[in-house]
């Protein structure tokens, strides 16, 4: 895929090492800003930060290709300033969107603009070995799919057949030019092997193990993209297992891809992306996910919940505020199942045990139906019974009743509606969920309800991007 939005390897850095809170700020900016750009003094002005200060920041991110010129902008007095733009193109993060029944791909550019994506069907109950072999598949395929036809020098050889461009081999497996490959298949951007164990600049000793200038210690066989505070619930591939099952997927080689961020319906913990109980998948329970995902890739993993995901995806994209900057909204998705993404001031609200958002296990008629967490009533069964049996307007009326009361409790600003089973008749459910919410107002001023502008895959990518940009632990 060529053009701006394909997959290149020009950055050739640790995106994510960049992750400064100034830094994060004058990205931020910068992506706000788009293709109009803004100049140094703006940047100074808007974030506090002194311009020699910007300057430095503005050089190193020139430096390693993820900010460019974009012409001049006339000036007060003086010589015109330059304006600069992001280059959404410098970087890349994988979004896995997983689905009781169905697989969702997308790679987006830093922007969250998508420039590839792949579905595929999916037996979330066909085992960890098939869900994490899936998984790895469709994420190489559709990388895949964006560096094809582009010259070598936009990937590095991982193995694979992956092609081998910008890197001199120079012995021994290690390999020059900003990468090197450290046994086993195990690769690590950004470091380089200069004889006899001895660490060059900012790069480590991968003979003893030693790291320096901060680099994360490989060890034990355990792969590293040399990334360091990459925010919580993302894993390092350092981080992960003994050295039994060393990391070197595909993935590893293309040197823009800070990542992926997996969603799926929880409960589940996203700080070490462990799986629990998921309602109807027991066997998911305390299964590892991000960390088997990180030894199949080789690269950081992040982990959450699917409404945590796309509600966080949506904040970013500005809703319930600019730039998702203190609003407050609900985004409630109703697929094959049903729950709630929350988003209080601006911030994805998970939770002191990360179990916010249960939406649709709320019990709201005791001698309901059993549902499959064992309750009786629960709002995500009377929901789907309703559409089951071809009864849309009751489904909505249904969802209404469990907004009205997300609002009653919470106060927010904004309902948002998605999922494929909202999706199929979205006016219906807009209609029938603003209509209870403006019959319990009284008087207080409806909620306006619409349907999402996002989905959970690109909301997954957010997990990895969100972060570089200052947008929240992702």
């Amino acid at each position: 895929m060529g053009g701006s939005g394909g997959v290149t390897g020009a950055a050739g850095v640790n995106l994510l090492a960049l992750r400064s809170h100034n830094t994060a700020l004058v990205l931020d900016l910068l992506r706000t800003a788009g293709t109009d750009g803004i100049s140094r003094l703006e940047l100074a002005e808007r974030t506090g930060l002194t311009p020699q200060a910007v300057s430095k920041i503005t050089a190193r991110l020139r430096e390693e290709g993820l900010v460019a010129e974009a012409g001049y902008r006339a000036s007060t007095g003086g010589k015109p300033r330059t304006v600069l733009r992001l280059v959404p193109g410098a970087g890349h993060a994988l979004g896995v969107h997983l689905d009781r029944d169905e697989l969702h791909v997308v790679l987006v550019d830093l922007n969250g603009t998508v420039v590839a994506e792949r579905r595929a069907p999916l037996d979330l109950g066909s085992g960890a070995d098939a869900v994490v072999a899936a998984v790895a598949r469709e994420a190489e395929a559709v990388v895949g799919e964006a560096v094809a036809g582009l010259p070598d020098a936009a990937v590095t050889e991982v193995g694979g057949g992956l092609p081998d461009g910008a890197v001199t081999e120079v012995g021994g497996g290690v390999h020059d030019g900003g990468v090197i490959e450290v046994g086993s298949g195990v690769p690590c951007t950004a470091v380089t092997e200069v004889g006899s164990g001895v660490p060059d600049g900012a790069v480590i000793d991968v003979g003893v193990g030693v790291p320096d200038a901060g680099v994360t210690e490989f060890g034990a066989g355990a792969a590293s993209a040399a990334l360091t505070d990459v925010g919580a619930g993302v894993s390092d591939a350092a981080t992960v297992g003994s050295g039994a099952e060393p990391a070197g997927g595909r993935l590893a080689g293309v040197r823009s891809l800070l990542g992926l961020g997996v969603a799926l319906p929880g409960p589940l913990d996203h700080t070490r992306g462990v799986l629990h109980r998921v309602t109807g998948f027991p066997e998911w329970d305390g299964f590892p996910l991000r960390d088997a995902l990180v030894r199949r890739l080789g690269v950081p993993v992040a982990v959450d919940k699917d409404t945590n995901a796309a509600a966080l995806g949506l904040a970013v994209a500005g809703e319930g505020g600019e730039g998702g900057g203190g609003g407050s909204f609900a985004f409630l998705y109703l697929g094959t199942g049903l729950g709630a993404g929350l988003v209080i001031g601006g911030a994805v609200h998970r939770g002191a045990r990360t179990g916010a958002g249960e939406f649709g296990h709320q019990v709201i008629q005791l001698d309901g139906p059993r549902c499959e967490c064992g309750n009786r009533g629960c709002l995500e069964t009377l929901c789907l019974g309703a559409v089951s049996r071809g009864e849309v307007e009751e489904a909505a009326r249904v969802l209404g009743e469990g907004a009205a009361n997300l609002v009653g409790l919470l106060d927010i600003d904004l309902v948002l509606l998605g999922g494929r089973t909202v999706t199929a008749a979205p006016e219906a459910f807009v209609r029938g969920v603003s209509a209870v919410l403006d019959a319990r107002a009284r008087g207080a001023g409806a909620v306006p309800v619409r349907i999402a502008s996002g989905g959970v895959a690109e909301g997954a990518a957010q997990l990895l991007l969100a972060p570089l940009f200052g947008r929240g632990d992702g």
